[in-house]
């Protein structure tokens, strides 16, 4: 199950079917990596200062970032873990990059799912087998490759 939880109604201007993006882009992940489970994963579409709070919270950095994801302990299977994603950060990303806001959601949600199960990029080769995978399952939701700049998500 993949509970989607808005809590900054920028999104739904932005994006209107900004449920049914998160809802596609981390099932293609969990469809691909993790079918046959019976996992489930929690979404906040929230703003800056929310993610700020957590990242300085959970992360010790001070600041707004795109995606963060929080892995689920072992006991508490089913469930995968939670990710949150700052609207002004992912819209901002978004314009610069020249990409509809709504590919860059199905990035930061694919990318977000992939740290859920484990996936990383702390080293060249973890971060090209990560990229590539994202590549693979963005390309099955018609989303062009998100790696066409020179950015790389949180």
């Amino acid at each position: 199950m993949i509970d989607v939880e808005v809590e900054v109604e920028a999104w739904r201007g932005a994006v209107p079917d900004c449920e049914a993006v998160v809802e596609r882009a981390a099932t293609a992940v969990l469809g691909r990596l993790a079918s046959g489970t019976d996992a489930d994963i929690v979404v906040l579409l929230t703003g800056d200062e929310a993610v700020r709070e957590l990242n300085g919270r959970f992360l010790g950095k001070d600041k707004p970032t795109n995606v963060l994801s929080f892995p689920a302990g072992a006991d508490m299977a089913p469930h995968l873990g939670d990710i949150a994603l700052a609207f002004g950060v992912c819209a901002s990303e978004a314009a610069e990059q020249g990409k509809p806001l709504s590919h860059h959601l199905s990035h930061l949600v694919a990318h977000g799912v992939l740290h859920l199960l484990g996936y990383d990029h702390l080293n060249d080769a973890d971060a090209e087998a990560m990229e590539s995978l994202e590549r693979d399952i963005l390309a099955g939701l018609g989303v062009p490759d998100p790696y066409s700049w020179t950015d790389t998500p949180g």
